[in-house]
């Protein structure tokens, strides 16, 4: 699935370059760079007015292609994939509150030890509570 969805990047890229590339080619109303190419020209390859026909078509199979693939990358990427994990769930998950040894500032080396924690008795349940 991830070569085919590469293929049609690929695809939309070339075609949108294509467009612009005909586009810019084409004789518009004044001086453009299709002038400048000599696409103008009576004598050209295509004839006098073969070019304009060929490079519109070939803009409008160029733009027909460009659309089809956008739609398919649409397609594709509405569709719910299986998702194998997210970014968050390789983060390390930090430590419950209250749950180990106290953290010591990195000034103060006393040992170990001597951190120990006042003893306190929890207090008994409610329904273990004598009568």
């Amino acid at each position: 699935m991830n070569i085919l969805f590469t293929v049609i990047i690929v695809t939309q890229i070339l075609s949108a370059l294509a467009i612009i590339g005909l586009v810019l080619l084409q004789h518009g109303k004044g001086a453009d760079m299709g002038a400048a190419f000599g696409s103008g020209a009576s004598g050209s390859l295509f004839g006098a007015t073969g070019s304009s026909n060929f490079l519109s078509k070939s803009t409008g199979v160029a733009a027909t292609i460009f659309f089809c693939a956008t739609l398919a990358l649409a397609y594709m990427s509405s569709k719910p994939g299986a998702v194998d994990g997210g970014v968050m769930e390789s983060l390390p998950t930090a430590p419950a509150a209250g749950s180990t040894a106290p953290t010591q500032p990195a000034g103060n080396a006393a040992p170990a030890s001597s951190q120990t924690a006042p003893a306190t008795t929890a207090p008994a349940p409610a329904n273990q509570i004598p009568k």
